[in-house]
């Protein structure tokens, strides 16, 4: 594609969808190959994390009495940061920076999740981790076959994030557990995000954006697969 030729006068090129079909199909394609790749960084990163002893420690922080508050703070500012250069036109390396660091910084706040479950039940992560790949699976295929924008659920998807992070804040001062409603509503939302940034892979992204598609489509499956981790664990309790 000759960036002469782009209206919109990006350096990132057209949006996917009025670009040619050949550029979108390789757009989608490039997506969902760094999805995969984002995936099984996780999973390597996981793995050396809980087998070298750092998860233990990690969990050992968590449980003080502002240990996980910090570490929730320090993920927002390393995602905002890892988001930024995701979506950076500057340079290719800049965006593929912004999408491992956020990786690694998943990697360090599921750690005491993981190690925690790991010891309750083995078979919890496996169980969540195939749950979260056939909702992925049903929620993508949903949005490919009916081409539906669902952009219009941006506005509830916010609210949604702040009031669960509201109540996660109250539960982590006042000591107490937010129970299986909660659990429930938050993998509604985790649900909600998958089918709002798989439409933006088809309408709202331009081609040259595959790397901060990757992103979002990562953070929305991670928080799906955190939070049912908990619920496979909260029914082994």
């Amino acid at each position: 594609m000759s960036y002469v030729q782009n209206p919109y006068g990006s350096p990132l090129g057209d949006f996917a969808a009025l670009a040619a079909a050949d550029e979108r199909s390789t757009f989608i394609s490039k997506t969902y190959l760094h999805l995969a790749g984002a995936i099984a960084l996780f999973a390597a990163l996981e793995a050396v994390i809980l087998k070298s002893g750092i998860g233990e420690s990690l969990m050992g922080f968590a449980m003080t009495r502002w240990g996980w508050l910090i570490i929730i703070g320090a993920f927002m500012l390393v995602s905002i940061v890892a988001s930024n250069w995701a979506v950076s036109a500057v340079s290719p390396a800049t965006q593929y920076a912004g999408l491992g660091l956020y990786v690694l910084a998943e990697s360090i706040i599921f750690a005491p999740l993981l190690y925690l479950a790991n010891h309750i039940d083995p078979s919890v992560i496996s169980s969540a981790a195939l749950t979260t790949f056939a909702l992925f699976g049903g929620l993508t295929a949903a949005v490919f076959i009916t081409r539906k924008d669902f952009s219009f659920l941006r506005t509830i998807l916010v609210f949604g994030g702040f009031a669960a992070m509201g109540f996660i804040l109250v539960a982590i001062l006042f000591n107490f557990q937010l129970g299986a409603i909660f659990l429930y509503a938050i993998i509604a939302l985790a649900c909600g995000y998958i089918l709002y940034d798989t439409s933006n892979v088809l309408h709202h992204y331009r081609v040259g954006q595959h790397v901060a598609a990757a992103l979002a489509l990562f953070a929305s499956v991670a928080l799906l697969f955190y939070y049912l981790v908990m619920l496979f664990m909260s029914r082994r309790d």
